[in-house]
């Protein structure tokens, strides 16, 4: 594709962000960052080392010595802190307990939103998280808002994690999601909210390929 552009997709956790937008970036070979990743990243660094997070400069501390970098391993996008494979582990619940928290913590965000918009100063990438069209690109030439019902979003993740944890419920799964969804659409920072001019999909009763199908199209017509 000759025109390249910058593509935001946010939404909701387990709401099929990171699908879409590997899918979208496979399809027109694109460069697909997931910034989800990296706040997981920062995350596990911080739960590792027993970082508190209020405390600055302790928080300031660790920023600088967190590396993060994306690598594709046998055809599948790699997370890598500080040159370890931690795609997997970023991935546990006992993570995702504690992402929103640390996401909330301005100086992480600010650190991650420079390093994000640093990669995509070369266009033609896809962007998947909270806030990429609303305050990392908000300018970015096309912008979708995935959303889904709490059952679908439960069910997704639960599959996804049953695979290391067969003890976790469903009741476990909806709480954690709801937790999550409260805490980042009400931070002070970057709130998670839907930019006026995305396109929003609600892909409860849809398939990915139908959800594929309709974002290819449009964002034909939006380079059009």
């Amino acid at each position: 594709m000759e025109t390249q552009i910058i593509i935001a997709v946010d939404g909701f956790a387990s709401c099929g962000k990171s699908t879409l937008a590997k899918a979208l970036a496979k399809s027109l070979d694109y460069i697909y960052i997931d910034t989800g990743a990296m706040y997981r990243a920062v995350t596990l660094y911080f739960l590792e080392n027993k970082v508190n997070i209020k405390d600055e400069p302790s928080v300031m501390q660790a920023l600088d010595d967190i590396n993060i970098r994306f690598q594709i391993l046998d055809k599948k996008n790699t997370t890598f802190l500080n040159g370890k494979n931690i795609e997997e582990e970023i991935r546990k619940m006992y993570v995702s307990e504690w992402v929103s928290e640390v996401a909330t913590v301005s100086a992480v965000r600010r650190a991650m939103v420079k390093q994000q918009r640093e990669m995509g100063q070369q266009k033609g990438v896809i962007l998947d998280g909270r806030d990429i069209g609303t305050v990392v690109f908000p300018d970015a030439k096309l912008k979708f808002f995935m959303t889904a019902s709490l059952e679908v979003r439960t069910q997704r993740r639960l599959t996804e994690l049953q695979n290391q944890d067969r003890s976790l419920t469903p009741e476990a799964v909806a709480k954690n999601l709801q937790h999550r969804d409260h805490i980042d659409s009400t931070r002070d920072d970057s709130p998670l909210r839907q930019a006026k001019d995305a396109v929003v999909i609600d892909n409860s009763n849809i398939t990915q390929e139908e959800q594929l199908a309709m974002c290819l199209a449009l964002v034909n017509m939006r380079i059009a």
